[in-house]
């Protein structure tokens, strides 16, 4: 046998023209699936969304932001 086997006779422009064609696929079905995965994670977190009872949606933020707004007041006296 030798060292290169050309099974189905293509010339080396057909060859490499297949060869970049396929990693051009290749590579759009892994973004493919990447971009099907991450639909799927924000779907599953807008079906648990929905899932939960309306009084969940309207409870106050847990977190309190207005006190990291506090500004502390230095009163300045004058002494006579």
């Amino acid at each position: 046998m030798s060292e290169r086997e050309n099974i189905l006779e293509m010339s080396e422009k057909t060859r490499l023209s297949a060869d970049i064609t396929y990693l051009m696929l290749k590579g759009a079905g892994y973004a493919a699936i990447f971009v099907l995965a991450v639909w799927f994670v924000i779907a599953a977190i807008a079906g648990i969304g929905r899932a939960l009872p309306d009084e969940s949606r309207q409870t106050p933020d847990p977190i309190n932001r207005s006190s990291s707004l506090t500004i502390e007041v230095v009163e300045d006296t004058a002494t006579v």
